[in-house]
């Protein structure tokens, strides 16, 4: 498996050069970009941008691994609307995200986007549910084209109405059908499963193409109290050989401490 961690952290640096030196020299594999700490609109990230970040990743090497937080920024988009106007411009969107992924080298979309997902006061669950399926439906030539998967992320209760277990999401994924529409878990979001992470992994290894690396108290790996060695255990289990990338939402600690020290805690279990 591969160590990534996720761009915004570093959103103040504003030094695409800066980052990806520093994330190479910390030891990590790859770069996973929030494009709203580039532009609030995706569309806006200009050809010169996008080649920047290649060829500025190229040069240390580094991949960049793909993209996540894909719907924060814009105004408009949202999963499973009940107006088709507005889930005809949502999966426009998505297809300008899934081609900005593969500009910049990313082979994964982490859609976790809570609010944009939610479904809708007076809308079924069902509904929003085939809602969803028809936007991603939409976008999946595209993910072919580019060699890009994207990636339904599993969120809580405290976060969202759709999608907020393992076992929604995959409904979902197995309703998708497609090679390019797989899973993520993240282990902050599985807090609140009844079946312990390693299980999870364990079950959901047939989809499972990403993992986001955090703790339950939104700190980073190490950070807090979840125990990662029966993660690891799960994911050499199931021969994982995806990304595990760093995901963060407290970054009072800067950018170098949460990056060094997760990485340091994750890599005694490899």
């Amino acid at each position: 498996m591969n160590f990534g961690i996720c761009s915004e952290i570093f959103k103040d640096w504003n030094d695409i050069a800066r980052t990806v030196d520093f994330v190479k020299e910390t030891g990590y594999d790859g770069l996973e970009i929030a494009p709203f700490t580039l532009s609030q609109y995706v569309t806006d990230i200009p050809t010169s941008k996008r080649e920047e970040i290649v060829r500025e990743a190229a040069r240390v090497d580094l991949d960049i691994l793909g993209i996540h937080w894909v719907f924060v920024g814009p105004e408009g988009v949202h999963l499973t609307h009940p107006d088709k106007a507005v889930r005809d411009f949502t999966a426009q969107y998505l297809i300008d995200l899934v081609n900005f992924c593969g500009d910049v080298g990313g082979e994964v979309i982490i859609f976790g986007s809570p609010k944009q997902r939610n479904v809708e006061e007076g809308v079924s669950y069902q509904q929003a549910f085939d809602n969803a399926q028809e936007v991603f439906e939409k976008a999946l030539p595209a993910c072919e084209a580019q060699g890009v998967t994207i990636c339904m992320e599993q969120l809580t209760h405290m976060e969202t109405n759709f999608c907020l277990n393992v076992e929604q999401t995959l409904d979902l994924i197995k309703a998708v059908d497609h090679e390019k529409f797989q899973l993520i878990l993240d282990t902050k979001a599985m807090a609140f499963e009844k079946k312990d992470r390693g299980t999870l992994i364990r079950e959901c290894a047939p989809w499972l193409k990403h993992y986001h690396a955090n703790d339950e108290n939104m700190d980073g790996p190490g950070f807090g109290d979840v125990d990662f060695a029966p993660i690891f255990q799960a994911l050499k289990d199931i021969d994982y050989q995806h990304y595990v990338s760093v995901e963060v939402f407290n970054f009072e600690l800067g950018p170098e401490t949460i990056a060094t020290k997760s990485l340091d805690y994750m890599k005694q279990f490899v």
